[in-house]
């Protein structure tokens, strides 16, 4: 398998960012990502899906949308959808008939920050998905970068902190995610998490400072959702967005932190009787599994079972785990950065059990 490194949910000015697709595009440049979804709210953007060049680096740009009902008040459930290639806001007031005309679209629908606690002190209200008697989406964004934001701002003196110290905002996702996410998991469904960075580039001014919060180039080095394809990206945009698209959809993806440290070559494996199964895959128990786990370098790792820790390494690059126990095997990692131990990588889970 191939890794690709896609930056996920971000906003222009045709909704409440201030970038234009052409700064995304410089800022991935830069960044050396291999291809962005924009998500603006409420407006699918019909244009600037393609590849952008800049010498021997490429960039592939897909347009999704970021659905949400705008007469609810106060705000919930924000929607990521991908792949429907057409407007899908006037769905907006009813979650399930929104997921089902995603469906019918042949796109791809992820429950947007499905935990987001207000922030009184600049203004912002709680955000979470509420209404979960739903079905037809392909998973959550586990870990939301302005949501996590949001969280740290108590005072507007926090809201300056981080400002001019962003990175010391990303510490993991809300553990009430966590949660979310390994309860639907026991429903016996596939559930794919995704990273998203929410972001919006945003121009502020206090006085005679001015300064763009949070840039996309920032961003874009923080919270990434790091896709394993078949073969490499061939150039060609049809062809690229369905490997892409298939790999968000079957769960063949980690969510990196390659802020602190890239984490790029991340690999979580099982091995069964008869074959070899990746993040987000189905292996039979019968006569055993081993796990296979590669960091980029030794640090604290953690393989969960249904939700629980089931075994911890520390100060190791290589980890091995067999078991003959079905279950839903994930795997997070923690690195020491600026302090304090960060969530780096999350991984999607691999399913023992009989197809």
């Amino acid at each position: 398998m191939h890794e690709i490194v896609t930056n996920i949910h971000m906003h222009t000015s045709y909704s409440d960012g201030t970038g234009s697709h052409q700064d995304i595009v410089r800022a991935a440049l830069i960044s050396g990502l291999d291809a962005v979804i924009v998500t603006d709210h409420n407006v699918w953007v019909n244009g600037p899906e393609k590849y952008y060049e800049d010498g021997d680096r490429r960039v592939l740009l897909l347009v999704g949308e970021e659905v949400h009902d705008q007469s609810r008040a106060p705000q919930k459930n924000h929607l990521l959808v991908f792949g429907a290639d057409q407007e899908m806001s006037t769905h907006a007031q009813d979650p399930q008939g929104l997921l089902d005309a995603v469906q019918r679209a042949g796109g791809l629908a992820f429950i947007a920050h499905p935990v987001d606690p207000p922030a009184p002190a600049i203004g912002e209200g709680d955000l979470s998905w509420v209404d979960w008697d739903i079905h037809g989406y392909s998973g959550i964004e586990l870990w939301n970068s302005m949501s996590e934001l949001k969280s740290l701002i108590k005072t507007i003196f926090h809201a300056l902190f981080y400002i001019f110290c962003p990175r010391r905002v990303a510490r993991g996702p809300f553990p009430a995610a966590l949660k979310k996410w390994d309860e639907l998991l026991s429903n016996g469904e596939r559930m794919v998490a995704i990273g998203g960075s929410d972001a919006h580039a945003l121009h502020q001014s206090l006085g005679p400072i001015h300064k763009t919060v949070f840039p996309y180039e920032f961003h874009f080095s923080g919270i990434n959702t790091h896709l394993l394809i078949p073969s490499p990206l061939t150039g060609e945009v049809n062809e690229d967005k369905t490997s892409i698209l298939v790999a968000l959809s079957k769960g063949h993806a980690f969510i990196g932190y390659d802020l602190p440290a890239p984490t790029g070559g991340f690999r979580f494996t099982a091995h069964g009787k008869d074959h070899v199964a990746w993040m987000g895959d189905v292996v039979s128990p019968v006569l055993g599994v081993t796990f296979q786990i590669h960091l980029p370098f030794a640090t604290e790792c953690h393989l969960l079972k249904d939700g629980g820790i089931v075994k911890t390494w520390k100060k190791r690059e290589n980890c091995t785990y067999i078991t003959s126990e079905p279950g839903i095997y994930r795997v997070e990692v923690y690195v020491r950065y600026k302090g304090m131990m960060r969530g780096w990588i999350y991984s999607n889970p691999i399913y023992v059990r009989e197809k």
